[in-house]
């Protein structure tokens, strides 16, 4: 069964104690007595009301008042995806050991729930940043889940796994966020094309098929990420010369 997520629309009262937000369900079934994850933080759903009335449960797709219980519920933002977690709570470092030596997890992360999670985490700028970087690890390991889980080609394995080293870069620098070298070395290894040779197909890209469309954005969309190391690398490194290249040619492509 899938994992319940909850994302918030607005956060209409809190106190100490909890408070009521607008949410809506984007993933399995919310019930009443569900614990879920903001961050490193835990809330408790306490009630749900529906047209008026109070309701058990409500399913992906719909929207409910809902009365969270948890001081964090004060702290929540619009746009907010909270995740279900057994009563005890999957804690960052149960999350850590379960990825290093699968020992059994009682409701076992979706890929995809895993991942929410994890983003969730690396970009909680409440946290300490120790702790961010260790959720951006998780966020690095759900993103090969999820592309054994989907059968996602590497380029798109790639995306997503630029797009969280750019983060942690960007939020962190080099070191503690990662290295510059390998994030351009590995994003560069899945490009299947020269800029010379991406140019001459984004010259007419409209009469590509649509498989080749998918392509040059995929590209695109990765390199744009892998731009973040850009910065921390010398005006002469080859690597920052073949990124300087592909950030003339990213700007025609679809």
């Amino acid at each position: 069964m899938p994992i319940a997520e909850l994302q918030v629309y607005s956060v209409e009262e809190a106190d100490g104690s909890g408070g009521v937000c607008l949410v809506r369900c984007v993933g399995g079934t919310a019930r009443s007595g569900q614990v879920y994850a903001a961050g490193e933080s835990r809330v408790w759903l306490r009630d749900i009301e529906r047209y008026g009335r109070t309701v058990g449960s409500f399913v992906a797709g719909h929207t409910a008042r809902v009365r969270l219980a948890g001081a964090v519920v004060a702290l929540l933002s619009r746009g907010q995806v909270l995740t279900s977690v057994p009563p005890d709570g999957h804690g960052l470092a149960e999350l850590e050991a379960w990825l290093a030596a699968v020992p059994p997890l009682a409701d076992e992360p979706l890929p995809r729930t895993l991942r929410s999670l994890a983003v969730g985490g690396m970009r909680d700028e409440r946290l300490p940043d120790g702790v961010r970087l260790r959720w951006g690890r998780v966020a690095l390991a759900a993103a090969y889940r999820c592309a054994a889980a989907e059968g996602a080609s590497d380029l798109v394995r790639g995306i997503e796994l630029a797009f969280v080293r750019a983060y942690l870069l960007r939020e962190f620098g080099p070191g503690p966020g990662g290295d510059p070298a390998a994030v351009c070395r590995e994003a560069l290894a899945l490009v299947d094309l020269t800029p010379a040779e991406a140019a001459a197909r984004a010259g007419d890209w409209r009469a590509l098929p649509r498989e080749g469309i998918v392509h040059l954005r995929l590209i695109r969309n990765l390199l744009r990420w892998a731009g973040a190391a850009r910065p921390y690398l010398a005006a002469g490194d080859p690597l920052a010369v073949a990124l300087d290249a592909w950030s003339r040619v990213c700007r025609e492509l679809p």
